[in-house]
């Protein structure tokens, strides 16, 4: 029997090679999908089949391109809100056999009208499922979100209610394999952990603990979840289907001459986006780039990328070059057209293009507050971290609609950021920055010092 579950950083996502006797499938999996073929051939394994529990918004599948690499057939559930070119459509009860394993079919509306779980079933000792692969309908302290039907919020909450009731019928002792954990932007609360049964979610998950279909829907409508401009790019390209592109997974060193081209004045190449650490970026800022660090790329390169720019990446290696284009490419945006290491960039031997964003500390922002003029506080946490902590003073907005919002600022204030920590601060400032806001620093610590300075 094969059992394997690949999890894909950045956008916490968990994908599934399952089979047995030789034959497996694949459980939604990624664009850069050479990995599952290596994976059955490890165990001498064919993929025969690709299951797809919806259509999913966060990023680009990889079910088109590993049946054309396999000739695997690509299955997907009823209703999607546009057709799956590349697929055939499943329905409750249906099922899949790969040796002694079983997978059934239960359709699960409700995150999206199309989802579906698969029940994983070993024959060899019952006809009771062992397992269940729940996508985006149950997750590990968490459900699905009901917010992409506007003005139906109502009535696709009900509908996971009756979903969730079905898979938790299943019995107490099956294993849950959710399609995300902690870290997803398809919910909120997830624990930080892959695995749980249908009896520990039913006793601990909060989502639902509530027994009433009223109060259920309620929670799920009175939810607050951004919606990036990128996941409807997502959602028209995962209907059609993406081939993989080999050419799009190479990743080359820029040369020397042609950096300038990036960094001209007039006209730019594209964007720069430098991947480095958040720290080394403070100390060496390079100008009109912007700074994604690690898992804020699959966070908020859909906010600030969603036109898809030609992209040079800025970073301390070639590895790490390589892992930022990758979330991209998982993403849409393949556009990257190289990296560089060389710093600092320059256009003319006396134009150096470094510089650095300054930071302030707790006490400083204190006495500001109080006293600074032409001077604002910006906050770039999400919504509900704000309602949790407030921040008086602060000017709220948060940092993904800083892409569209910052025309609303004044560009001649000077503005202090803060987050949580000081991360996202450091991709908000790096943005005003290459918006040609002069005065920006960071709040370093952010609510973290500001709760340590007035605990003192």
């Amino acid at each position: 029997m094969l059992f394997h579950t690949e999890k894909t950083p950045g956008i916490a996502h968990l994908s599934y090679v399952v089979g047995d006797n030789g034959h497996a499938c694949v459980i939604d999996p990624q664009l850069d999908c050479q990995r599952y073929i290596d994976i059955a051939n490890e165990h001498n394994y064919k993929i025969v089949h690709i299951l797809e529990t919806h259509r999913n918004e966060d990023f680009i599948s990889g079910a088109y391109a590993l049946a054309q690499l396999t000739g695997a057939t690509v299955w997907h559930g009823p209703r999607a809100d546009a057709p799956i070119g590349y697929s055939k459509t499943v329905y409750e009860d249906d099922s899949f056999e790969l040796g002694k394993l079983k997978l059934r079919v239960i359709e699960t509306p409700g995150h999206t009208f199309d989802s579906v779980s698969y029940a994983l079933i070993d024959t060899e000792f019952s006809d009771e499922p062992v397992g269940v692969f729940t996508g985006d309908t149950l997750f590990i302290g968490d459900v699905g979100r009901t917010d992409f039907y506007p003005g139906r919020e109502s009535h696709v909450a009900g509908l996971l209610y009756q979903s969730i009731g079905k898979l938790l019928a299943l019995g107490d002792y099956v294993h849950v394999f959710p399609a995300h954990g902690a870290g997803s932007v398809c919910g909120s609360g997830m624990a930080d952990r892959e695995f749980s049964s249908i009896g520990y979610e039913r006793r601990f998950n909060p989502a639902i603990r509530e027994q009433d279909e009223q109060a259920f829907v309620a929670r799920k409508t009175q939810e607050q979840h951004y919606l990036p401009p990128y996941f409807e790019m997502m959602e028209n390209a995962n209907a059609e289907g993406v081939a993989l592109d080999l050419e799009s997974l190479q990743c080359q060193p820029v040369t020397n001459g042609e950096l300038s081209q990036w960094v001209d004045r007039k006209t730019p190449t594209g964007t720069v986006l430098d991947v480095r650490d958040l720290n080394a970026v403070k100390q060496g800022y390079i100008r009109k780039s912007l700074c994604l660090h690690g898992g804020l790329i699959s966070a908020y390169a859909g906010w600030f990328l969603v036109d898809k720019p030609p992209i040079l990446l800025v970073a301390s290696d070639g590895a790490q070059a390589r892992e930022a284009q990758l979330q991209l490419l998982r993403m849409g945006l393949n556009t990257v057209k190289g990296y560089t290491t060389t710093l600092p960039l320059q256009v003319e031997d006396d134009d150096q293009q470094r510089e650095h964003i300054a930071t302030v500390t707790a006490d400083i922002v204190q006495q500001r507050l109080q006293s600074a003029d032409n001077w604002s506080l910006l906050d770039v946490r999400k919504a509900e971290e704000v309602e949790a902590m407030p921040m008086d003073g602060a000017t709220h907005i948060y940092l993904g609609h800083l892409a569209e919002q910052f025309k609303n600022l004044d560009i001649d204030r000077h503005y202090t950021v803060m987050c949580g920590s000081d991360k996202r601060a450091t991709v908000g400032a790096s943005f005003l920055k290459a918006k040609g806001f002069k005065n920006v620093d960071v709040f370093v610590g952010s609510m973290l010092a500001w709760k340590a300075l007035n605990e003192e």
